[in-house]
């Protein structure tokens, strides 16, 4: 005889539908942990985004890599990475004040590749919006310059504002000074300018060479938070001879789902990045003919789920395509495959990487994609449930791996 359910009843409570957001597969990205060494100019105009993009899983052919990125038990403002190839190995031994907030930390650099002990450390002031970086090789099998015997700088960052100069302590008579650079952004435009003199330059006025001056300008639509669909235009005159115009766009789609565990999944989201590249020399003095006078490739790479990343590249000298895998909770293995259309070759390369600094857990999102909610649980073991804005702009209480990695240049 079956369960009745008694007349006047309450229809139980149905689970409302949720979206799965899978983690970005790599968080944080290793060139935004060290930002703060390096001018903005170098990671804006959709730079950082098209430098994961093209470079990520698909520079590694040709051998064996293995990545290893370890956090002291204990201690989160500390780990240590260490990355070995056929060419050699390098480890980074790196503390910072926040674990969410790469702005202010202590990074030493051992390399076998190059011998170099390296020490690396930046200081910024939130309030002020001021820091300072600097970066020091203390053991160098050679040093043939000033830069070689360190490097300083000072700069000051907000969300729309970007200024600094960078200089060596240690500067010859011959030497101009090392560089500095302006950025700012109004809305969805972002122009710079960066000063960057060749080395060695012995010009009497290096300030009013254009060779040693870069510009650049970009148009862009929405965030670099996963969450948000983005589109980036940019132009860029290097040294007054080359002319880089580049594309990049983040594009977000659901897959859908059955039910799941209680829960009506209606779908998870998969992540999808394109980036072009268009180099051309405008410098009437070189060769029209010359094969290096122009340079076009394209990228694509799509995230399927949280463990599972496919990307390509294609250009006229090479193409590649790799595949890379995350085994929960550490381990990441991925293949790559690179054609030399010029040599007629192939090559082959396979990636290990071992870590522990990334958070593997979905999170929910309703089906309008507003509200993204957490679970946890307190300590005496309730259920409780977090809810985030996820509209675009109000991104201050996402999870780390959803927020913008731009809000300071």
């Amino acid at each position: 005889m079956g369960f009745k359910k008694p007349e006047g009843a309450p229809e139980p409570e149905k689970p409302d539908p949720q979206v799965l957001v899978p983690p970005v597969f790599d968080f944080p990205p290793i060139e935004a942990r060290t930002r703060m060494l390096v001018p903005a100019y170098e990671l804006m105009f959709g730079k950082l985004a098209r430098r994961s993009l093209f470079d990520d899983y698909l520079n590694h052919s040709g051998g064996i890599d293995a990545q290893i990125m370890l956090k002291q038990l204990g201690d989160s403002h500390v780990d240590l990475t260490a990355t070995m190839s056929t060419n050699g190995g390098e480890a980074h031994f790196r503390w910072q004040r926040d674990l969410d907030d790469p702005h202010t930390f202590v990074d030493l650099l051992v390399s076998t590749s190059k011998p170099t002990m390296q020490l690396s450390s930046c200081v910024y002031h939130p309030k002020y919006r001021i820091g300072a970086f600097g970066t020091v090789p203390l053991i160098m099998a050679n040093r043939a310059c000033s830069e070689d015997y360190g490097v300083m700088g000072l700069r000051y960052g907000s969300e729309n504002l970007s200024v600094g100069a960078s200089f060596v302590p240690f500067c010859l008579s011959s030497e101009v000074p090392y560089g500095a650079w302006f950025v700012g952004r109004k809305g969805n435009l972002s122009a710079g300018m960066q000063y960057k003199p060749l080395g060695g330059s012995k010009h009497p006025m290096p300030f009013t060479d254009l060779k040693n001056w870069n510009c650049a300008i970009s148009y862009g639509v929405g965030s670099t938070s996963p969450l948000s669909p983005s589109f980036t235009f940019a132009l860029e005159l290097v040294r007054r001879s080359q002319l880089v115009a580049s594309f990049y766009q983040h594009q977000i789609f659901g897959k859908v789902l059955k039910y799941r565990g209680g829960h009506d999944i209606i779908g998870t989201l998969n992540y999808i990045d394109l980036g072009l590249e268009l180099s051309t020399r405008v410098d009437k003095d070189k060769p029209t003919d010359d094969v290096d006078n122009s340079m076009f490739q394209i990228a694509a790479g799509w995230q399927l789920d949280t463990n599972l990343l496919v990307k390509g590249k294609l250009g006229p000298s090479k193409s590649s395509a790799a595949l890379a895998y995350k085994f929960p909770p550490f381990f990441t293995c991925s293949f790559t495959v690179e054609n030399d259309h010029f040599k007629g070759t192939r090559s082959y390369g396979l990636g290990i990487r071992v870590e522990d600094l990334r958070e593997p857990s979905y999170k929910t999102l309703n089906p309008e994609y507003t509200v993204l909610k957490q679970y946890e649980r307190d300590l005496d073991g309730k259920k409780r449930v977090l809810q985030f804005d996820a509209c675009p702009g109000n991104y201050d209480h996402l999870p780390p791996g959803l927020k913008p990695i731009d809000k300071v240049l």
